[in-house]
């Protein structure tokens, strides 16, 4: 998510923002936000004009997210269907006009809307437009897209952002999300869209795809498991009020596994999220409920999952019986259950794929652990690392498993070449149950992997702000002044990737590798930051490798030793930072 206040020299003139206010609210589609325009206007709300006419919301690599509500800084109809139409101006330039575009959605306030402008600019313009049957995971768009042979989609989301807001996002064909230059050549043609009275929209331009897709998706999604391998395993699921609920529940059905106990509160799609202050599963507070389902179903549950509202996204509880350690490093225990981080899932995922005998390029952000690398080493097997998000991961040749800590996870790339939180479900049940069935867990699994290539501890340290500014305050604060040091651990490298390194394009962030200690018992340790780039986050990603000698029972101190300096480091970045 961009912003842009090009064009703010009027914003301190009422007159020429009422002036802006009006132009828009003539050619404004939706009565909704008409009413809001005409009812700031009577009011005379300079404040409330100028915060939605200061610029315009820009199309980035991450598409456009951003508040729902009237005017060009908001998401609203009248800027998606320039979105459309700057789009279908893109694809036509790239000799890819009368094509198939699907379009999906999500069950946000205006996603459905959103989704049929989209689909009417673009049978305007002379595409065959196409919109899966309601409301869908986002990963069921970006398999429709090579299933099809589109040669673009269109995902309506926000994700796992607040209520407020909504997004779009967009793929080109072979499924994945859209990388520079192509999004700055979409921002450009956006930009010479004219009056939207000239963008032709037929009603019924377009069509509503059948049941079949989703039929096709569901068998592709249960070849990611083994047939007739152990299903015994009791699942606790939360959508969290998204649309995951369904095509999970037809998922295990089809891979052979029990249906899922629902926390039902969360089950169906409802777009205020009422129980949750933010519909992730990273935040405080968002698990409870799940965690509560867990412990009313008895100690026969085996793990939680969790999606994210447009279900590309999967977090993995397990008992918190099951860890020597619990919380600390490796992440938080509540009610019993202990989240398990992203790196772990990862980690996890990637070795269960290693033992089914996977072949190709692994692969994993630069914010991700440096544990990936040592597992697709150890087998042998090719590993890279790109900057964040799919769109990068996606286009790594060869692909045949990624990952990112952020909860993202890609392991049938032929399929769906993006994070898809349903087929990574299906791998954690698999793996969970083949460990069970040999009277182990996810945690022993986590304990030998630790042995094996030491401990990788992470943590995060994440701001979320109000203004904008604290965070680019923040980067330059790190850049002017790098640390020295951090948590006693010497800096032996400071990296300002927005110059780009050699294998990695420029990006807006610091990279900070820290030598270790041998005699305090760390090998290594590492720090990255970056404006996240769909939240008003500052985020800051922490590592420590620790060795663990003595094998499994010298596990207990080498997780007291990566807590203590995980501690430390978030410590010192912060106070580094400015916060």
């Amino acid at each position: 998510m961009k912003t842009d206040a090009a064009g703010t020299a009027g914003s301190g003139d009422a007159a020429g923002l009422a002036a802006r206010a009006r132009t828009w609210l003539a050619e404004d589609p939706d009565p909704d936000t008409r009413a809001e325009l005409a009812a700031l206007l009577r009011a005379d709300d300079t404040a409330a004009l100028a915060d939605r006419f200061a610029g315009t919301l820009q199309f980035g690599t991450a598409g456009l997210r951003g508040e729902l509500g009237a005017g060009p800084m908001r998401m609203n109809r009248a800027v998606v269907i320039r979105a459309a139409a700057g789009l279908a101006a893109y694809l036509k330039g790239q000799g890819a006009g009368g094509g198939l575009v699907v379009v999906g959605y999500d069950a946000r306030h205006k996603s459905h809307a959103f989704a049929e402008d989209t689909a009417a600019v673009m049978a305007g313009a002379g595409f065959r437009a196409v919109v899966l049957p309601r409301p869908l995971p986002t990963p069921v768009l970006a398999f429709a897209i090579r299933h099809l042979g589109a040669v673009a989609g269109v995902t309506v989301t926000a994700s796992h952002n607040p209520p407020r807001d909504n997004g779009y996002k967009v793929y080109l064909g072979g499924g994945s999300q859209i990388v520079p230059p192509a999004d700055a050549a979409i921002a450009a043609a956006i930009e010479a869209v004219g009056p939207l009275a000239d963008v032709p929209r037929p009603e019924g331009g377009w069509e509503v795809l059948g049941e079949d897709v989703v039929e096709a998706y569901l068998d592709r999604a249960a070849t990611v498991v083994t047939a007739g391998g152990p299903r015994d395993v009791r699942t606790v699921h939360t959508a969290l009020h998204g649309v995951g609920s369904a095509m999970l529940a037809a998922a295990f059905a089809r891979a052979g596994f029990p249906p899922p106990v629902p926390v039902a509160a969360q089950a169906e799609p409802d777009p205020d999220f009422p129980t949750v202050a933010f519909p992730n599963p990273e935040e405080p507070g968002a698990m409870d409920l799940a965690f509560a389902t867990a412990a009313s179903a008895g100690s026969a549950v085996d793990v939680i999952i969790a999606n994210d509202p447009d279900a590309d996204r999967c977090a993995v509880a397990v008992p918190a019986a099951q860890a020597d350690g619990g919380g600390g490093a490796d992440g938080g225990a509540d009610a019993g259950w202990r989240m398990l981080r992203g790196d772990e899932v990862g980690a996890l995922l990637a070795t269960h794929l290693v033992r089914k005998g996977a072949t190709g390029t692994f692969a994993a952000s630069i914010v991700s652990s440096s544990l990936m690398g040592r597992i697709a080493r150890a087998a042998r097997l090719p590993y890279e690392e790109t900057l964040t998000g799919f769109k990068w991961l996606a286009r790594v040749e060869n692909l045949r498993y990624a990952y990112e800590e952020a909860l993202g996870y890609c392991v049938d790339p032929a399929g769906v070449r993006d994070k898809d939180g349903i087929t990574a479900a299906l791998l954690v049940a698999e793996l969970t149950a083949e460990l069970k069935a040999a009277g182990r867990t996810l945690q022993d699994l986590l304990d030998d992997i630790a042995v094996e290539h030491g401990l990788h501890a992470t943590d995060q340290l994440s701001v979320r702000v109000a203004d904008l500014d604290v965070i680019a305050t923040a980067m330059h604060r790190l850049r002017a002044s790098p640390p020295a040091s951090a948590a006693g651990l010497r800096v032996t490298q400071a990296e300002d990737l927005s110059t780009g390194t050699g294998d990695l394009p420029p990006t807006d962030g610091l990279r900070y590798t820290l030598a270790g200690d041998r005699a305090r018992g760390v090998e290594a340790a590492r720090v990255i930051v970056r404006p996240s780039g769909t939240e008003p986050k500052l985020k800051c990603y922490l590592e420590v490798v620790v060795p663990v000698p003595n094998a499994h029972p010298g596990l207990p101190a080498a997780r007291a030793t990566a807590a203590e300096f995980l501690a430390e480091l978030k410590a010192d970045v912060s106070a580094a930072a400015g916060f």
